[in-house]
């Protein structure tokens, strides 16, 4: 029988509870303006709720994050097939992602931190990715209100690696039944448009004079709402890649997202080159933590990442992985209160 822990870590101003299924964000505290504490992510009450589900919620997603075209892929000048779990792509690792996973899981703690390292070795082949892949991931509340995500991975073949969190944030911590009436600003100029089937075709194209164009506050609900056809394509929602104005793979502010009704900021940087703004379009209406109901639109992802689909475009930043590199990236989520 599976056995599922727990860990909770406070510091910061910020409470977290993960669980060693998926490396998973299962509650995440932060005050509101009143400095009234409450969760801001959605999830279940029992870990293995998250087996029978498929949004996954507050998870480590590997080893590729979003889609690949066909399920198919060239590594080392070698074709290898993955598991098609979205149409005809492999999307957030296939059958054998890391969400399903049970990882190793130890507190850690150092200057001006506390928090947990999860470990885990995906083995040669799965999901059909050559090589064994270890990876490490710490979760570290730091003070100052952040939430720091580090992850490392290496190979002992050419593989493909592209790690992303897949946390949904409501900043109203349930108060409002969606996330309409967040405001979002997005630093991003462009995005990667998508086939019929939701991957990237390797355009790049200028978030200017659309629905997309989120370098000003605007409320969540005006892009949603709108008869834009980059709407209706996704589910009826946002669900695009960000392209990041990082290249030389600094650190920068991604986005930042506000709450009017508590008051709560979140603001994201990483150094990753792209970004997915992601509006919970495809939520099935199901019972999350605590007798909530979800639906669609009940919480947002910002899932920063590697361009989906590079494994198939050349001119997309590389996933790919060799024996002698380590894959190193880190995400900064930073909570704070706007009166």
């Amino acid at each position: 029988m599976t056995k599922y822990e727990i860990l909770e870590i406070e510091n910061g101003g910020l409470k977290i509870e993960v669980c060693n299924l998926g490396c998973r964000i299962n509650r995440l505290f932060t005050a509101d303006r009143d400095g009234k504490m409450a969760d801001v992510v959605l999830g279940y009450d029992k870990p293995s709720d998250y087996l029978k589900h498929g949004e996954y919620f507050g998870a480590a997603i590997g080893r590729v994050c979003n889609r690949i075209a066909g399920a198919s892929a060239k590594i080392d000048g070698k074709r290898y097939k993955f598991y098609a779990n979205d149409a005809t792509n492999s999307l957030h690792g296939g059958n054998a992602g890391f969400d399903r996973q049970i990882w190793d899981m130890r507190e850690i703690s150092g200057d001006g931190y506390k928090g947990v390292n999860f470990h885990f070795v995906s083995p040669d082949m799965a999901g059909g990715y050559p090589g064994n892949l270890d990876v490490s991931i710490d979760y570290k509340l730091c003070d100052g209100g952040m939430l720091a995500i580090k992850y490392r991975a290496s190979t002992d073949k050419p593989t493909l690696c592209a790690l992303t969190n897949h946390s949904y944030f409501n900043l109203s911590a349930g108060k409002s039944k969606d996330i309409l009436d967040h405001r979002i600003k997005i630093n991003a100029s462009f995005f990667t448009p998508i086939d019929s089937k939701m991957a990237p075709t390797g355009e790049i194209a200028s978030v200017k004079g659309t629905v997309l164009d989120l370098r000003n506050y605007k409320p969540i609900r005006s892009g949603v709402e709108s008869d834009s056809e980059l709407m209706r394509e996704v589910g009826g929602g946002y669900d695009h890649n960000y392209v990041l104005p990082n290249s030389l793979g600094e650190m920068v502010e991604a986005a930042s997202v506000f709450d009017p009704s508590s008051g709560r900021l979140m603001e994201v940087f990483t150094d990753e080159p792209g970004m997915q703004f992601y509006t919970g379009n495809f939520i099935s209406r199901q019972k999350g933590k605590n007798g909530a109901i979800y639906d669609k639109h009940s919480g947002f992802c910002l899932e920063t990442q590697h361009w989906p689909n590079a494994a198939n475009l050349e001119h997309f930043p590389s996933m790919l992985l060799l024996p002698n590199e380590v894959y190193a990236s880190t995400t900064v989520y930073r909570f704070g209160c706007l009166k």
